[in-house]
């Protein structure tokens, strides 16, 4: 028996996306709640709302998407799963940002920025060497 309303196949990949990503079911606190919106007297009678809770990183998701309580849960384990996959490729991205930047500081300088910064330093100089020349005729 199935534990979600859906096919065998969606519930098979949803597992298969659980165990790549090293999620466990014993790690989720699953609470249900009475949803609010449309669905009429379902929604204020009986709780379909599921929330979901993975322990170990703290990412909560609440799923209120349909009347029935066995989708919202399957929906809830698929955007929970969405949020940690989103979470692990943004602390993936700023890793790569942040060797880049490194890489970008230490690269050594070409030929023409090194004339410009040497071009730049003697126009600063000719112009502190002209202050102190035109301070000492006072």
């Amino acid at each position: 028996m199935s534990s979600f309303p859906v096919t065998l196949e969606r519930e098979t990949r949803l597992a298969e996306r659980m165990a790549l990503l090293g999620i466990l079911e014993a790690d989720l606190d699953e609470s249900f709640v009475r949803s609010g919106g449309h669905g009429g007297q379902n929604v204020n009678k009986v709780s379909t709302c599921v929330q979901l809770v993975h322990r170990p990183t703290g990412v909560a998701v609440k799923c209120q998407t349909t009347r029935q309580q066995g989708m919202n849960r399957f929906l809830a384990r698929q955007m929970l799963l969405d949020k940690i996959e989103e979470g692990r490729r943004a602390v993936a991205a700023a890793e790569r940002a942040r060797i880049e930047k490194v890489r970008r500081q230490k690269r050594p300088r070409s030929r023409g920025a090194k004339e410009r910064i040497l071009a730049s330093k003697s126009r600063q100089s000719n112009k502190k060497r002209l202050r102190s020349v035109n301070q000492n005729t006072d």
